[in-house]
């Protein structure tokens, strides 16, 4: 399995879009840094997000101390992504045998 990482805000880069389009069945995203603000209900990128964890079946989660040092509410959290904590992103690094950075 790999374990895609997204750190750019996507307002201001593409790669979680790229991230996305590529990413395969079983696949794990992780939103971190300003990647965060792509967790965000009622952006564009809600519909990209809910496709890619219903059809692609791709799991996705948020570094939720990265989500809240923006200032954001873990409501305003999209339905079905998880959060995880430094632990959590620990985890998902050594359970995934691969890790793509989108840069």
């Amino acid at each position: 399995m790999t374990l895609h990482t997204v750190n750019k805000s996507p307002f201001e880069a593409n790669s979680l879009e790229t991230c996305l389009r590529l990413a395969r069945s079983g696949h794990n995203v992780l939103l971190f840094e300003d990647g965060v603000y792509g967790a965000s209900k009622g952006t564009r990128f809600e519909a990209l997000i809910t496709e890619a964890m219903q059809k692609q079946n791709c799991k996705i989660h948020v570094l939720l101390p990265d989500f809240e040092a923006r200032g954001m509410s873990t409501d305003n959290i999209i339905s079905g992504i998880e959060t995880v904590d430094y632990a959590g992103f620990v985890d998902l690094v050594t359970k995934n045998e691969r890790v793509q950075s989108w840069l």
